[in-house]
């Protein structure tokens, strides 16, 4: 483990700008480079900083000094919150953006935040990779002016909190847990029994450390980055939700891109995207073992009581959204 995340940590020290260099025959050209302001939320050690500090890199060595990529973590050019409408003003360049939080601005993307819509690994990767998020992407684009230029990883949301370890759902009656502002979010942890508080991301460390909060759940490696381990001491493994933060782009800013340059972005962006996958897979359980041995306890529940009580909530959810989350359902479970 020691060894990936030095790594990871050289990386994230590393590559900050993708700065103009001298151009090898095949790459694309440009007179001045544009600069690309790429914001997350999260720590540059992050998951969100693996795939933009490779992003960086591959457009310094393909892009000729077209592109200048200028990392900007830890919400200093906007709040996720706010990151969506900021794309589409052109005020912000790029941002990694959860897809509970693009969904108040395109509805359907909800289809993904379903609790328990994948059936395995395998599955997400027939999901990322085909049609269903080629058409999630157009529609988006269509829709709201955003670019979805990569998926990048799945994060599997594990649940923590400071008052009790969780073993079946009926562990979970009564807990204070903040979710986004997200109604399929607040309506599975009501199905679980607990009492969902909707709160911004910023407000989110104040709330679990005064203890406004019992408890959330993230992506196992924003539990690390944000030392949420320091304050909440139980960890269950509960994989509810299957959580994209795919890189958006503002219309203004690829509208500044020849279609030459526009493509090789985008492939750059595609081979990022496969970076972190591939790091983010091979780490989670590392990360994990990190919680155990840093004072969180780590329990394992039986995830079938968890789905059963979700699936009354996923079927009534899809069908009071009608036809296009059905149709959209229907392929996801079809590539099961």
């Amino acid at each position: 483990m020691s060894t990936k995340l030095s790594r990871r940590t050289v990386l994230s020290r590393g590559i900050f700008s993708a700065t103009a260099c001298i151009a090898a025959p095949a790459v694309v050209l440009a007179q001045s480079p544009r600069v690309l302001n790429l914001g997350f939320s999260t720590p540059v050690e992050s998951d969100y900083g693996v795939f933009a500090t490779k992003l960086a890199q591959l457009v310094k060595e393909r892009m000729g000094g077209a592109i200048d990529v200028k990392i900007r973590c830890c919400a200093t050019i906007a709040t996720e919150d706010d990151a969506f409408k900021a794309l589409q003003l052109g005020t912000v360049d790029a941002y990694f953006i959860s897809q509970n939080n693009v969904s108040p601005h395109f509805p359907l993307m909800d289809i993904l935040v379903l609790p328990y819509i994948f059936q395995s690994t395998a599955h997400v990767r027939k999901i990322r990779d085909g049609a269903v998020a080629a058409e999630l992407a157009e529609r988006l684009r269509k829709a709201t002016g955003v670019h979805l230029l990569a998926w990048g990883a799945v994060s599997y949301r594990d649940f923590y909190n400071s008052k009790r370890p969780i073993n079946e759902v009926k562990d979970m009656a009564g807990l204070k847990v903040r979710v986004p502002k997200n109604e399929v979010m607040i309506q599975t942890f009501r199905a679980f029994g607990s009492e969902p508080i909707p709160l911004a991301w910023s407000e989110t460390p104040a709330a679990l450390q005064t203890g406004a909060v019992d408890g959330s759940d993230n992506g196992t490696s924003v539990i690390k980055s944000m030392k949420f381990f320091e304050f909440s001491k139980h960890l269950a493994v509960l994989e509810h939700f299957a959580g994209f933060a795919p890189l958006l782009a503002s219309p203004r800013f690829m509208d500044r891109l020849s279609p030459e340059q526009q493509r090789t972005f985008l492939q750059c962006a595609k081979e990022a995207g496969q970076h972190q996958i591939a790091t983010v897979e091979s780490e989670t359980e590392d990360i994990r073992k990190f919680l155990g041995e840093n004072g969180m306890r780590v329990t394992r529940p039986n995830q079938k009581s968890f789905i059963n009580a979700v699936l009354p909530m996923q079927d009534k959810f899809v069908a009071e959204k009608g036809g296009d989350f059905k149709g959209m359902l229907d392929k996801i479970r079809a590539a099961a």
